[in-house]
């Protein structure tokens, strides 16, 4: 009889196909916003994420964050009890990173501070994520997105001309200021762990990570080729060729046709005679132009002028609800969205050759996971019985159990 072929795959396949952080173990201390934003994209790339939630069964924003708490696992202490604190730096001892986004000194007093998580693991990636960072003198005032952008002057420049600010939702405080730049410290200090063996301590602040993203506007404003009056620039909606337009159902089409030939491709696409337009690079020619397009988008439907655009070079594309975005037949190829149930989420992303996608995991009650993970720990059955009947640690079993607490805000 034949052997049997051993179908498994080389050794150097089967590291390839495992996601790329599989093996990193985070601990994330209950918060709001950046942190568990930093925190799904830490456990969609494959990290072992245990989140810390209050004994209380308290998390604000509960129902908000039921796509942010994706993927990991839930274990509830009480940090305000010296059993819960002890337990925590336990866990903090068999993790490669923590993640707190509490306000400066509070982590200091509950005991679970950097000084105190690194003398009982010097390699801890100690990663904090605030709004106004750990120094300075708006360190300890609270603060919301809006706040952080209006101050670094990001907010200013974001609106129609003549017209107020407006707020960008808070994507761009808390989850491309805050969030991405948290993931991005978190996964440089790994790095640097493993080169070193040693630690870091990482301060993100929302308006550092806002600072950087005007990067490209001070580099304009920098050249003379950016204007500090709302809506009269070349990226902000000011110029004719780069901006939305109303069509004639009510619903909007965006144009980005910055270079000549995308220009050229968007004026025939129209039905306009390029040589009797006015002047696209004279500002003083904006309105004018502006006036013709707006004109002509009006007397087609937005899906009318999707139609119509669709395969041209002209980088008109329908402003889509998420709804329909959803649905459109590129992002579903790319598995952009993902519909669970009734819920829409976004899929994983960056996207490795060979690593499967797969669906999210659910979001864990708080709580669902405290035996799991104190037995992991290596806590005696009494142990954790003494710790549930002293209110140092919780457990819970499903997610309705979740309740929305009051709005908090963070510094």
């Amino acid at each position: 009889m034949s052997a049997i072929r051993d179908h498994s795959p080389p050794a150097a396949e089967a590291q390839a196909a495992r996601p790329p952080l599989a093996g990193l173990r985070v601990l994330e201390l209950n918060g709001i916003g950046p942190v568990p934003f930093a925190c799904m994209l830490l456990a969609d790339l494959g990290a072992e994420v245990i989140r810390v939630d209050r004994a209380d069964g308290v998390r604000p924003y509960a129902q908000w964050h039921s796509v942010l708490d994706r993927g990991r696992r839930s274990i509830a202490l009480d940090l305000k009890n010296r059993q819960g604190v002890r337990t925590a730096l336990r866990l903090a001892q068999r993790c490669d990173v923590l993640v707190e986004g509490f306000r400066p000194g509070v982590a200091e007093r509950l005991g679970i501070g950097p000084r105190q998580c690194h003398a009982r693991n010097p390699a801890l990636v100690y990663a904090r994520m605030t709004g106004w960072g750990q120094r300075g003198p708006l360190a300890q005032a609270p603060g919301h997105d809006i706040n952080y952008i209006a101050l670094t002057g990001a907010l200013d420049a974001i609106g129609s001309a003549g017209g107020p600010p407006v707020p960008p939702v808070n994507l761009l405080g808390d989850f491309a200021g805050g969030g991405m730049l948290l993931f991005g410290g978190i996964l440089a200090a790994v790095l640097d762990q493993r080169r070193t063996g040693r630690g870091r301590v990482v301060d993100t602040a929302v308006v550092d990570g806002t600072a950087l993203l005007m990067s490209m506007v001070l580099g304009m404003s920098g050249a003379g080729q950016w204007h500090p009056a709302r809506g009269g620039n070349l990226l902000d909606g000011g110029a004719p060729f780069y901006g939305v337009y109303r069509c004639q159902d009510g619903r909007y089409v965006a144009v980005g046709a910055l270079e000549d030939r995308f220009y050229a491709a968007l004026v025939k696409g129209l039905g306009l005679d390029l040589a009797r337009l006015p002047d696209r690079w004279r500002r003083a020619e904006w309105e004018a132009l502006r006036s013709v397009f707006a004109e002509r988008f009006a007397r087609r439907t937005r899906d009318g002028w999707a139609a119509a655009f669709a395969g041209t070079d002209a980088c008109v594309t329908p402003v889509l609800t998420v709804e329909e975005a959803a649905r459109h037949p590129h992002l579903r190829a790319r598995g952009a969205y993902v519909q669970d149930g009734p819920l829409l989420q976004p899929g994983a992303a960056p996207r490795f050759e060979g690593v499967g996608q797969g669906r999210p995991a659910p979001p864990p009650a708080p709580g669902q996971h405290t035996r799991e993970v104190l037995t992991e720990l290596g806590c005696s059955g009494p142990e954790i019985r003494r710790l549930l009947a002293s209110g140092a640690a919780r457990t819970g079993s499903a997610p309705d159990d979740a309740v929305a607490g009051d709005v908090t805000s963070r510094s």
